[in-house]
Formats: C-alpha cells, structure tokens, sequence
C-alpha cells in the first residue's frame, strides 16, 4: 500500500514558474488569511514577495497526484545572506550572538501550507526534506521569526510569557527584538501562569519547534505591516538530543 508521504514530492523552486507558485501560495496564507501586506506583494498578480526572494532557495511542497505546491519553506543560508545584504530576521531582531559564534547559520522563513493540507504529513514531509538540506548544507544553527496573528500583544501575554519562562534562550544564542518593535514578553509571573492554557494558544509551528528544542529570543516584535507579532525561534543543531534528531528527520505517520 503507498505510503501517505507519497502523496507529495518535494524539491527546490527552480523556474520562474516553481518561484510564482510559491509566492501565489504564500499570498493565499499570510496576505488573503492574515491580512499582511508589504512594499512588493503584488495583488494584481496575487504574489506575496519581498527583496530576499531573489537570493534564497524555496522548498516547494508539491500534491504528486495534481503537481499544485501546497507547501512553502523560505531558506536562506549565511552566504546567500551576505549577497543580500543581511537575513529577513534583522529587520526584527539583533542577531549579533548567532553571527558572533561563526557557525553556519540558516534562516528559515515564509513557512506556510495550503489550508486544505494542514494537520497531516505535508508538513512532515517538508521537514524531512528540510533535514536533508540542512545535512547537505552543513548547517549548524537554524533560525528565524515565527508569528502570532494579530499585533495585540495583551491578548497574547499568556503564551509569550511561556515561551519567556520555560523556551528562553541561553545567553550565547539570545538575539533580542530591536526597540522600534520591542514588546516583553514576560507579562504574567510565572507562579500566576495556567501552562496548559497558554500552550493552547501557541501556534502549531512554534510548539513543534520547541518539542525539537528550541528556543525563543528575548522579546516579541510587534509587525504591523505583516499584522502579526513575532518571536525567534532558535535551534541549535548540536544541542539536539538524539530522540529530537530522530523525530527532526523522520516524519510521524498520522
């Protein structure tokens, strides 16, 4: 019997006509479903893009049956950083200690699945593909800002301030927001914190990067062009646990 990952088949956009299918279904998700805008997204064309598109690799997630890409991950290495000009992040973030510990560092970004996908092995399949690269790649830090919808961050002081207390990073990899869209993100004390509800509210992306173990930078970045509030999320390869590792790189059957 086929298996369900083979349902899907994953690749790195390589024509024109690969890069405007992501960027068709990123306009679906984040500009149609979030509300987020931007000085280059294209709503005549329907495309979600921005100045970094020109120098990262998009993993498109493809329906075998159909070929439509149902699943999008922005990548950007240090090196196609430098050509850029920087990482998205550091509009959001001072990223000082990551670049400081000279490793090799991934950007990861514009994650998103087509709403008919979502809760089953399309997300899997693209991080396995996701591992892939990043063995390929030699790649030892993983990064980037994952969101929250909307940019009341009172609404949000329940799951920021987990993330704050038990998801912190450690000092050597701890970027911070930078002060024009500083909010903390410490607003309820730990003792006066209900875990399991604030859990609830943390988006499924964030809470699978943390069970990978993740970690979150100091504060959250109000985005209101993008009308989300961010947090960075930070995985350190080398500090994975071999049962992380494992679940990273192979997929769980649903």
């Amino acid at each position: 019997m086929p298996s369900p990952r083979d349902r899907f088949t994953v690749r790195i956009a390589e024509t024109e006509a690969d890069r405007h299918a992501a960027q068709a279904l990123r306009y679906d998700v984040f500009v149609r479903e979030l509300g987020a805008e931007g000085d280059l997204v294209d709503h005549a064309a329907g495309l979600e893009r921005d100045e970094f598109d020109n120098f990262c690799d998009q993993m498109i997630a493809c329906d075998a049956a159909t070929g439509q890409v149902i699943g999008v991950y922005r990548l950007l290495r240090d090196d196609q950083a430098a050509r850029a000009g920087g990482f998205y992040s550091e509009g959001e973030y001072d990223i000082t200690p990551l670049r400081a510990g000279g490793r090799r560092l991934l950007e990861l970004g514009r994650s998103c699945l087509h709403r008919d996908y979502r809760g089953g092995m399309a997300m899997h399949v693209l991080w396995t593909a996701l591992a892939g690269y990043v063995a390929q790649h030699d790649i030892e830090i993983l990064f980037g800002v994952a969101s929250f919808h909307g940019t009341d961050a009172a609404r949000l002081a329940a799951p920021l301030s987990l993330l704050h207390h038990a998801h912190l990073a450690p000092p050597d990899l701890r970027v911070r927001a930078l002060p024009e869209g500083f909010h903390p993100m410490d607003m309820i004390a730990p003792a006066d914190l209900d875990r399991v509800a604030a859990m609830v509210q943390v988006p499924s992306l964030i809470k699978a990067y943390l069970r990978l173990g993740g970690v979150v930078g100091e504060g959250a970045f109000i985005d209101r062009v993008f009308n989300t509030t961010d947090v960075c999320l930070i995985l350190d390869t080398a500090r994975m646990t071999d049962r992380q590792s494992a679940r990273y790189s192979t997929p769980r059957r649903t």
